[in-house]
């Protein structure tokens, strides 16, 4: 009598009508609570303003258009300019972010040293914090290196406080990788660099961009507060401040100020559209080793 059946049925085939049901009954609200402001929001960019307080409120437009995305760009001259800010902070602060934590994150994930629990735990702690409660220390920092009005007084602290979570991220995916191979490559007289640069990264590489992905976005969505606090020159301002711009002092151009969000967040989403394979593909490798 065997001790194991291999079935190889789909998962989904194991489960009783109502289970699957209810399964995907599960997802569809999900997806629903996730997608809906998206949805909202893009119709409203649709919508003319006056349609947008008619009562009763229709979900749907009635006269919609794309006019906003249009008249969009008359009302904030500069907005271009605020998404390429926007853009070129994320990703130099992504390059850096990649450039410190992959060496780190293997030798944390290879290397047992002393006070490597305790430096983890800080890494994890200081992840805990808000920007906003360190803005007066990084105010003072950032005048004291000449970095106010500049791209980097949002480049760094935003690199900052996204490495942390980026080493335990990536450092879990390193310790997935066979030590074995390590071993192998000191047998035939490679050295620690050697054995890193073309064994490691080569296979660490879906890890790497779902970190690269994670950075972007992230530096991509905080940019608000640090440009607010240690910015005060428009050329150097990211699509935040882009945005509050359509925040009047009696009104909000509502359809406006939704199309240019969806605007400025599509640089983001082209590029997870383009790497998508590699996302999942670094999220689920090492789950069948």
């Amino acid at each position: 009598m065997a001790l194991f059946h291999n079935d190889n049925t789909p998962m989904i085939d194991r489960y009783r009508w109502w289970e699957v049901i209810a399964i995907y009954a599960g997802i569809f609200v999900f997806l629903f609570f996730m997608l809906a402001p998206f949805i909202e929001g893009f119709l409203v960019s649709l919508k003319p303003l006056a349609e947008l307080f008619s009562t009763p409120y229709s979900f749907w437009p009635e006269n919609g258009s794309f006019d906003a995305y249009f008249t969009m760009w008359e009302r904030v001259p500069g907005f271009a300019w605020y998404v390429f800010n926007s853009f070129l902070i994320s990703t130099v602060a992504t390059v850096i972010v990649l450039l410190l934590v992959v060496p780190a994150a293997y030798a944390f994930a290879r290397f047992d040293f002393r006070g490597m629990g305790l430096v983890l735990g800080g890494f994890l702690a200081v992840s805990m914090f808000s920007g906003a409660v360190l803005l007066i220390p990084l105010f003072r920092l950032m005048r004291t290196l000449g970095m106010l009005n500049t791209y980097w007084a949002m480049i760094v602290p935003g690199a900052a406080f996204l490495i942390p979570s980026a080493i335990w991220l990536l450092r879990t995916y390193m310790m997935r990788i066979p030590t074995e191979l390590n071993e192998a490559a000191y047998t035939d007289g490679a050295s620690q660099f050697y054995t890193f640069r073309r064994v490691i990264l080569p296979i660490a590489s879906p890890g790497i961009i779902v970190v690269a992905i994670v950075t972007f976005i992230g530096a991509y969505s905080q940019q608000f507060i640090f440009a607010l606090t240690f910015n005060s020159k428009t050329e150097y301002m990211p699509l935040p401040i882009g945005l509050y711009a359509f925040f009047g002092k009696q009104d909000v151009v509502w359809n406006e100020l939704m199309a240019a969000a969806f605007v400025g967040i599509a640089p983001a989403l082209v590029i997870i559209f383009f790497l998508q394979r590699y996302l999942v593909g670094g999220l689920t490798a090492g789950a069948v080793k």
